[in-house]
């Protein structure tokens, strides 16, 4: 196994280990800008796709987002599958720009929503699928402490504070829309509130929240970046029953009753989904979530 890395900061090396898991004897190059200091072990950095001895059996884009495009035009050429780290792009604009440029050389392609891969979502979805009831509303709850997120830097330096490089609750959390857009499909109309004047100080957007209304039921979702006592749930209201969702302690409870547990961290669903894409390539087949998709949850994001 063969792999092409953009971009080597936190996310990349989840990914780096999940191709090691499915293949310690892969090779895996990094495309860098220019001379680092900095090394990652068993990653061979490369300062031109010429630097290759053979072509790659995929391509991971993990570079900021708002640098996403300058990568997927440098590497489309090379046409290999490509697996891109979400969201998609920063804009609607320039994901349609990246859907254009690679649907044009019909690559395999797929928008890394992890959380598709955690057994709890999983579980509702198929439970969804085989079960008739009536919803009548959903609650998407998303609250975490950004200085949490990667301590030993500034936060307020990192991309995710920053606007202007694709940083903001509402696409730094977009999974939760897209298990939303996963489980329901397309709403039929989205209201949203956003704003950035909380307690951090950031200019990039730290609450979000989102109205969807589909046929018969309404699905709110919440997310933001200053709760400190972590959460992140999702309930199903039906006519007869209640689902909760919990993604931190891996379980789903039917009227306060466990349905399902499992003894999974949300950081398996990176093995899992390198699993899942590695398999798409080997079977030539194209992925659940491709860049179509993805460009669909981002017009309900933004």
């Amino acid at each position: 196994m063969n792999v092409l890395i953009v971009g080597l900061g936190s996310i990349a090396h989840k990914h780096i280990d999940a191709v090691r898991k499915i293949n310690p004897n892969a090779s895996v190059f990094a495309l860098r800008s220019g001379k680092v200091e900095t090394e990652y072990v068993g990653v061979s950095n490369i300062l031109d796709i010429k630097e290759l001895n053979e072509k790659p059996d995929f391509i991971i884009i993990s570079n900021p987002t708002y640098k996403h495009k300058d990568a997927i035009d440098l590497v489309t050429s090379v046409n290999t599958p490509i697996f891109i780290e979400k969201p998609l792009a920063e804009s609607i604009i320039v994901a349609q720009e990246i859907r254009e440029s690679i649907n044009s050389k019909n690559i395999i392609n797929y928008v890394a929503c992890n959380l598709r891969f955690h057994q709890c979502l999983q579980f509702v979805f198929d439970y969804l699928k085989n079960n008739q009831f009536i919803i009548n509303e959903v609650n998407s709850y998303c609250g975490s402490y950004l200085p949490n997120w990667r301590p030993h830097i500034d936060f307020k330096q990192n991309y995710s504070a920053n606007e202007d490089m694709g940083g903001g609750v509402h696409l730094d959390l977009i999974h939760e829309l897209d298990y939303i857009y996963w489980f329901f499909g397309l709403p039929l109309k989205v209201d949203k509130f956003l704003r950035k004047k909380s307690s951090l100080g950031i200019n990039a957007v730290d609450y979000a929240n989102y109205v969807l209304e589909y046929e018969n039921f309404t699905a709110s979702v919440i997310l933001n970046y200053y709760r400190q006592d972590t959460k992140r749930t999702c309930e199903i209201v039906c006519s007869d029953r209640t689902l909760i969702i919990d993604l931190l302690h891996n379980n789903v409870k039917l009227n306060d009753e466990l349905l399902f547990s499992s003894n999974e961290r949300i950081s398996d669903t990176y093995l899992h989904q390198m699993n899942y894409f590695w398999s798409c390539i080997k079977e030539n087949k194209q992925t659940l979530n491709t860049i179509d998709n993805a460009l669909d949850v981002l017009k309900i994001c933004l």
